[in-house]
């Protein structure tokens, strides 16, 4: 199984009701044990492609596989079992304290309706000393600061223990201290039987913690690679209309400065 994908896409086709084509004949594989970033701009089909990753959506055609087994005839409760999802906001959280939603992450485990075992709290309890929120455990989930929540969606979808962990836009909300502590909590996560993607409109961000970038246009797959190797001034020209300085730093770390819109001449 060693040289079997963790995640593979095989000429991966949604088209919706209203006839958009949001993507178009994708097709890469990752392994497993990293960090990957998916970059585009707006509308590019990135949440497209991660809503059919976890079956939220049904792919128009072509199929996902994870482990060399597709997705498409599996259950909700099989797909959890392998993929957990991160939110960019969770919109409603009924009242729900922070130990009550890290608690969801463990539901397709659940052997009976209602009732936890003492090892999935045992599982959340350490979760959450992991991620720094036990001393919110009996808080509001809405009661926390924009960062505080991130945290606590990151936690629940990782004691659900997937192979695959999808984040969309962890950072969109947050400020420069907190973009940097999640993208630090991602970086720590990855393990050599977990990797994580990551959508995300930071392209410095993105290029900084990961391993490989996903890059996508108008529903097409521009390029899959080290974002080091893959990421240049030419790049950024072709996917976002955009001049840009692109070097390293002192350190050695990418950067990204975009300059100037080149798509209108409108001013």
């Amino acid at each position: 199984m060693d040289d079997v994908p963790l995640l593979e896409i095989r000429h991966l086709e949604k088209v919706y009701d209203n006839g958009f084509h949001a993507d178009k004949d994708i097709s890469f594989s990752i392994p497993s044990g990293k960090l990957v970033g998916l970059i585009g701009p707006n509308g590019c089909g990135k949440t497209t492609m991660m809503r059919c990753i976890n079956k939220m959506h049904e792919p128009t055609s072509g199929d996902i596989l994870i482990d060399g087994k597709s997705v498409l005839p599996m259950t909700p409760a099989q797909v959890a079992r392998l993929v957990s999802n991160v939110p960019a906001e969770m919109t409603a959280s009924f009242g729900l304290t922070v130990f009550e939603t890290v608690m969801l992450g463990r539901y397709p485990y659940l052997q009976n309706m209602w009732w936890e075992t003492e090892e999935d709290e045992t599982l959340v309890i350490k979760t959450l000393e992991k991620f720094g929120v036990a001393h919110l455990q009996d808080r509001p989930l809405n009661m926390l600061s924009s960062g505080e929540r991130q945290r606590v969606l990151i936690a629940k979808a990782y004691v659900q223990q997937p192979r695959l962990m999808l984040v969309d836009e962890p950072t969109s909300h947050l400020d420069m201290k907190y973009k940097l502590d999640v993208m630090e909590y991602l970086k720590a996560m990855v393990k050599q039987d977990m990797t994580i993607l990551v959508a995300e409109h930071d392209i410095s961000l993105m290029a900084r913690y990961c391993d490989l970038c996903i890059i996508m246009k108008k529903g097409e797959l521009v390029v899959v690679g080290d974002p080091k190797k893959v990421i240049t001034e030419k790049l950024i020209e072709d996917v976002y209309e955009v001049s840009s300085s692109v070097g390293l730093d002192r350190d050695g770390e990418l950067y990204i400065l975009p300059k100037k819109y080149i798509g209108s001449d409108a001013f």
